[in-house]
């Protein structure tokens, strides 16, 4: 048989067509791999408050009810209100799941993270049969997955799920800055911004700072104060030396600042479970 009659054999291609937020997930529901839900969290950046994570599923062919819809970072505070009333109303199934503080601190940013996300699609009613996720891998999954790079801008169940899980946590922070209204959890949401530093290096962290953040550890070892729960230092709090108490934390120059979205202390780590146990 000559090089020429022999055909490779090639999975079929999905077409993806039309308005890109929705085509990956419109190309897995015609190939009959749906129903897609779409995972995203809130909060993996900041030093104080949960961590939120939310799953979605859109009804295939839904997209004019939601022309609005994208990351719920680019939209303002009255238009994910509602996005969000409009994905609660209109979603085949959503799933929307807290992380205290606490669960944080004990297990890193990135274990609870990819903890939390699959809770979040375990808690569907309807079992999905695609999961797609905003940025990287989640082992785990009761369904094959795919992350998607700034899925939450180029995927409408992720965007969804992206507005229910940060309307959800800003709430909920709304909450925190009636109890701790020195902080001013209402305005920066727990994320580490030059208010919230100062606010916390003048009065050091308080029940809802995540200790297992450099920045607050740094703060409480400053104000003399030890950690209210088991933590799992970062890697970074234990290249930076600090000691609340008889235990090395953190503190110094090289304290870490986190953003929204951006990296967390923890993530040197990868996810592994590693680092030193303060109590």
């Amino acid at each position: 048989m000559s090089a020429h009659s022999v055909s490779v054999l090639r999975p079929p291609r999905a077409v993806i067509r039309g308005d890109t937020a929705w085509a990956l997930q419109s190309a897995l529901d015609r190939r009959g791999l749906g129903p897609v839900a779409g995972v995203d969290e809130a909060g993996r950046g900041a030093c104080a408050g949960p961590l939120v994570v939310a799953a979605c599923v859109l009804r295939p062919g839904d997209a004019s009810r939601f022309a609005e819809l994208t990351d719920s970072k680019l939209l303002t505070p009255l238009a994910r209100d509602r996005v969000y009333e409009q994905v609660v109303r209109r979603a085949l199934d959503y799933s929307i799941v807290v992380v205290p503080v606490a669960e944080v601190d004990a297990h890193g940013i990135h274990v609870t993270n990819i903890e939390g996300m699959r809770r979040a699609v375990a808690g569907l009613s309807i079992r999905p049969g695609y999961v797609l996720i905003d940025g990287f891998r989640v082992p785990g999954l009761p369904a094959p997955s795919v992350p998607v790079v700034k899925g939450d801008r180029a995927v409408a169940c992720v965007a969804a799920a992206s507005v229910l899980a940060k309307v959800t946590r800003d709430r909920i922070m709304s909450g925190l800055h009636a109890e701790y209204p020195v902080y001013g959890f209402d305005v920066h949401k727990g994320y580490t911004t030059a208010e919230h530093g100062a606010a916390l290096a003048e009065h050091g962290p308080c029940e809802a700072h995540r200790w297992s953040f450099t920045n607050v550890a740094s703060a409480g070892a400053a104000h003399g104060m030890r950690p209210p729960r088991r933590v799992l230092l970062s890697f970074a709090a234990l290249q930076a030396g600090v000691v609340v108490g008889t235990h090395a934390v953190a503190a110094g120059a090289d304290t870490a600042v986190v953003s929204e979205n951006g990296a967390s202390a923890d993530d040197g780590l990868q996810g592994a479970r590693e680092g030193a146990r303060v109590s």
